[in-house]
């Protein structure tokens, strides 16, 4: 059993490493997180040089890799800065839907768009009524003629008000036994008539990706928007939560690697009693402790991504990526802003930001207890 990575993903880890350390400046980080902005120009820099989409097929604007480099590359993303690290790894969002069950057509039309800059991407599931259940959407695709018409209203939207196009879970069959039977997902482009977004309001953080209620209205869109078919829609949300649960559990391992980074460097330079605070057992035990959440975290992140590549779907892998690796995340932010003191209750010392962009890890894609439900239901089916 190799654990090692090939000469090209470390290639690929350097890459995204000097990138960051060269765009995401301090300056920046803060002008977007005080301003609730999404860093755009860096984006366009990432999509550039190959780093948003790099798991689309060549075809389709992407490199042809799979997830575990995607993976490599929002570790190092988020490590270097947990708010541009987050916003630029969801750019994309759900765009892998269309990458795994669209038709040629409607791969050819967004995925080279969403890897080159020239579009952002938002998957439309969760609903106001619903939370973290999909088994049951409110909102209706009903067909007229050749078209669908599509009424209802999602919550906490990724990229709600700054997405040029959203992947939408709708109900089709109302009478379908049971109901996740009777979905579909459509694509539903902004411009269409009868969208609609509002901002959710002030956040704990990740301030500079945009989170958004959007409404459907009465909104008419081409039969050809449907991805795949109808009565798949719910199946086609479950495997991309399989994957993307694998990446958000990666923006968390680098949130976490971050904080310690930045943990180590205050203690290192930090002296009290004529010492550096790093020389006390207290602190390494701290440091220690650290480090080993971040080193399991990833191991089990990295086997899943591996897995998922080799195309072994396993809910239960991929929800204990997410789950120890948010875990890891809060707890090792945490104890950054503990070894800081009160320097680390400050924004220009920026652990205090990574502690507030930790604990999404534990919520969205799944809260915690739904990855608990998720893993618990897998081994009592493997009995």
């Amino acid at each position: 059993m190799d654990f090692g990575l090939s000469e090209e993903q470390k290639a690929i880890r350097e890459s995204a490493r000097t990138f960051a350390k060269g765009e995401f400046t301090r300056e920046l980080a803060e002008k977007h997180e005080l301003e609730h902005s999404f860093p755009r120009e860096i984006w366009q820099k990432a999509c550039a040089n190959g780093f948003i989409g790099l798991h689309f097929p060549p075809d389709f604007g992407g490199v042809g890799l799979n997830i575990l480099e995607n993976v490599l590359v929002v570790e190092e993303f988020c490590r270097r800065d947990s708010g541009i690290g987050t916003a630029l790894a969801l750019s994309d969002f759900a765009s892998e839907i269309i990458m795994r069950f669209g038709s040629e057509e409607q791969k050819q039309r967004y995925l080279p768009a969403v890897a080159s800059g020239k579009m952002i991407s938002a998957g439309a599931f969760t609903e106001p009524n619903h939370g973290s259940d999909i088994t049951e959407m409110d909102t209706r695709a009903v067909k007229d003629g050749d078209n669908w018409v599509i009424n209802g209203s999602k919550m906490f939207i990724t990229n709600g008000e700054i997405a040029d196009f959203y992947i939408v879970l709708c109900q089709v069959d109302p009478d379908a036994d049971p109901k996740y039977r009777g979905m579909a997902t459509f694509i539903v482009d902004r411009e269409t008539e009868g969208v609609s977004t509002e901002d959710v309001g002030h956040k704990m953080g990740i301030k500079m990706t945009s989170t958004a209620e959007v409404v459907f209205d009465e909104v008419k869109v081409p039969g050809d928007s449907i991805i795949g078919e109808e009565g798949k829609g719910f199946y086609q949300v479950l495997e991309f939560f399989d994957e993307s649960r694998i990446e958000i559990a990666a923006t968390a391992i680098g949130i976490a690697a971050g904080a310690l980074d930045r943990a180590l460097n205050y203690a290192n330079e930090r002296k009290q009693f004529s010492r550096p605070i790093i020389k006390f057992q207290a602190t390494q035990h701290k440091i220690a402790e650290m480090a080993s959440m971040i080193e399991a975290a990833r191991l089990v992140t990295y086997k899943a991504a591996w897995n998922f590549d080799r195309g072994n779907i396993d809910p239960k892998l991929t929800s204990m990526a997410k789950l120890l690796a948010g875990r890891a995340a809060v707890q090792v932010a945490d104890e950054a802003v503990q070894i800081h003191g009160g320097y680390g209750y400050m924004l220009e010392y920026e652990v205090e930001r990574f502690y507030r962009d930790a604990k999404i890890a534990e919520i969205y894609e799944g809260t915690r207890e739904i990855q608990k439900n998720t893993i618990a239901s897998q081994i009592i089916r493997e009995l």
